[in-house]
């Protein structure tokens, strides 16, 4: 688990069997980043949406990959950070894509310059050049 801010944490696929663990510590929204059947050891949108719900968490999920990513999908993810009662778990496979659509929104949202993304996910040990790439050709 990687604490970006105050809210929000990000990490790799969670155990659902710890979602219980994520609302003691005070998590309020789970985001799950992942497409749904990208490999054949993950739970599933259907299967996480239950637990995080029996844990008292809310839940959202926004599915990206290289191919799907796009403006509206940064926004959404946005707007679940903005209007969570509380501090938010984000995760896709190994956190990368999640810390991407968050620079990216911030990218978007005047935040952060476009220019800074890659040193921004060097700081958490991500390559995030994909989404500096995609800021440069979105923004002109």
């Amino acid at each position: 688990m990687i604490k970006i801010n105050d809210r929000l944490t990000i990490g790799p696929q969670p155990p659902l069997a710890s979602f219980a663990s994520l609302a003691a510590a005070g998590y309020a929204v789970l985001i799950n980043n992942r497409p749904d059947f990208e490999d054949p050891t993950q739970p599933g949108s259907a299967a996480e949406q239950a637990a995080a719900e029996a844990a008292g968490l809310g839940y959202a999920h926004l599915p990206v990959s290289g191919a799907t990513l796009n403006e509206a999908l940064a926004r959404d993810f946005q707007a679940v950070l903005a209007t969570s009662p509380g501090p938010v778990f984000a995760h896709c496979k190994s956190g990368m894509r999640t810390l991407m659509l968050y620079a990216i929104g911030e990218a978007l949202d005047g935040r952060m310059a476009g220019s800074d993304i890659v040193a921004f996910g060097a700081d958490y040990g991500f390559d995030l050049t994909a989404g500096a790439m995609w800021v440069a050709r979105h923004q002109g």
